[in-house]
């Protein structure tokens, strides 16, 4: 044992244990408001519907520590427990060209944890989901949508890992900068290709239909100055009971998404107030700040990895022999969120004022009350709580908690 593995230990021993005492706090916090609406929500959210949410909550949290468990085992297995290394002895034995067996080795790996993820997320969606009234998928739907997103994956992410393993081999030094330039490029070609390309496999899209609303949200677009491809209505009900609205895209393939769950439940004016608080994110640059944010991250992590993959104390610290630039990608890609926990309050800290200001904007292009009643509908149908722990809340919720939003929103009004 190395000095960092030590290191290593030390981190995923405080980061399991934030994240447990954290999610105890939360489930304490819930569970004794439980038998009390907020002050500010009496007038429109029942005892009923305050207790689901505070009950669905803490199934979510439950299962949530044994998802957390697993993933802790996972992380040992496949680093000090040799997991890596037996994926890449295995396929090393094959002979293969050394950029084939590199891919083959991360894919395989990353699909062995996925398959032990497997049931916990059948358990999500069969069990939990269904016994709170959310679930609408079917086991047909839910294995086609896994057998796609593997098909996506080998389709796009193995090209696309087999140009990033060429480059870290015949580059040089400074091939992470390269690198990040095609990882770059790709993520906005992501961007643009999503809304028309990938999202359609998974969902239907139909433009929307109602006369009224449609005029109502194309006369809220030009008084934003936003130009889209279209206003849109997606079949969410297909799979789930939630509700949601977003807009996707860049450049001149951008497009406004409903669900249909949302446009069944919400009036003309508070899908509008729903709207402008997304056109909010766009108008206030949100979507590049992040961009650029994600971007700079990147560059350090792969500045990072080149330093890093050079060291053999890194290998040998997290359990592998078998030193490679795939073995080593893998060992980045499954350690390094146990070194950065302190990024979580940070970047839920600029997403929470990213959510006030959309809610400032929308103010300005709708009336803030149609925002509160649909803020209020959402919370009710998505069963989210209003009372969760503010410490929890601050670390890890990336919209303000429910009575300090609607607090902000009755400001203006």
């Amino acid at each position: 044992m190395n000095a960092f593995t030590i290191i290593f230990l030390f981190a995923v021993v405080i980061s399991y244990g934030v994240e447990y005492w954290l999610a105890r706090r939360q489930c304490a916090y819930v569970l004794a408001h439980r038998d009390s609406v907020p002050v500010a929500f009496r007038d429109s959210i029942t005892l009923e519907a305050h207790q689901k949410a505070a009950d669905y909550t803490l199934a979510k949290a439950k299962l949530g520590e044994v998802d957390r468990a697993v993933s802790l085992a996972v992380l040992m297995l496949f680093t000090l427990g040799g997991g890596i290394d037996r994926v890449a002895e295995f396929w090393m034995g094959f002979e293969w060209p050394t950029i084939l067996t590199g891919v083959t080795v991360i894919l395989s790996t990353l699909l062995l944890i996925q398959l032990i993820d497997l049931p916990i997320s059948i358990y999500m969606t069969f069990d939990l989901e269904d016994r709170f009234g959310f679930n609408r998928n079917t086991p047909l739907q839910y294995a086609k949508d896994h057998l796609l997103q593997l098909a996506l994956g080998l389709a796009i992410g193995g090209p696309l890992l087999a140009l990033i393993l060429w480059v870290m081999g015949t580059v040089g030094p400074l091939w992470w900068v390269l690198a990040w330039a095609i990882l770059q490029s790709f993520s906005i070609l992501m961007s643009w290709a999503f809304p028309t390309l990938i999202a359609p496999l998974f969902n239907k899209f139909s433009p929307l239909e109602d006369a009224t609303l449609r005029e109502r949200i194309e006369a809220l677009l030009g008084r934003c100055g936003f130009h889209s491809k279209g206003i849109f209505v997606m079949d969410g009900s297909r799979r789930s009971g939630h509700g949601n609205a977003y807009f996707t895209g860049i450049g001149n393939n951008k497009r406004i998404v409903f669900f249909d769950t949302l446009v069944n439940s919400l009036s003309h004016e508070e899908l509008e107030a729903v709207l402008a608080h997304e056109l909010g994110h766009f108008k206030r640059k949100h979507v590049l700040k992040m961009l650029i944010t994600s971007a700079v991250i990147s560059l350090v992590g792969l500045g990072l990895l080149g330093w890093l993959m050079g060291q053999n104390w890194f290998y040998e610290g997290l359990g592998v022999s078998q030193q490679s630039n795939s073995t080593a990608l893998l060992l980045f890609m499954l350690a390094m969120p146990s070194f950065t926990l302190f990024l979580q309050p940070t970047m839920a800290y600029f997403q929470r004022k990213f959510e006030f200001e959309a809610d400032d904007f929308a103010s300005v292009y709708a009336r803030p009350r149609d925002l509160i009643s649909a803020l209020v509908k959402l919370y009710r149908d998505n069963a989210s709580t209003l009372t969760p722990d503010p410490l929890y809340s601050a670390f890890h919720y990336s919209h303000p908690p429910a009575a300090i939003r609607i607090a902000n929103l009755e400001s203006k009004s």
